[in-house]
């Protein structure tokens, strides 16, 4: 199972990580990975002036609404082919 940790802590909410947490669920049912990839809601990942914190495979990233489809398809997916 992929592990997709979102920071939903104060920096990242301002910076909508409730919105990123909505796409990535939305591209879990489009994708068909929804038995491969689980979101689990992190308070600090330690990189709030890149909000939003994802953790994905033990790296962080800084994601947004504008590139969360890029940014799942290019390094969740791949996560998920690896399984």
């Amino acid at each position: 199972m992929t592990e997709l940790k979102v920071c939903v802590g104060s920096a990242c909410h301002l910076k909508g990580s409730y919105e990123v947490i909505d796409a990535f669920k939305c591209l879990i049912r489009n994708r068909n990975v929804s038995n491969k990839v689980e979101i689990k809601a992190a308070f600090c990942l330690g990189h709030c002036t890149e909000a939003v914190s994802v953790s994905l495979d033990g790296i962080i990233y800084s994601v947004t609404t504008d590139n969360a489809v890029e940014f799942f398809d290019k390094y969740v997916m791949n996560s998920v082919r690896r399984l």
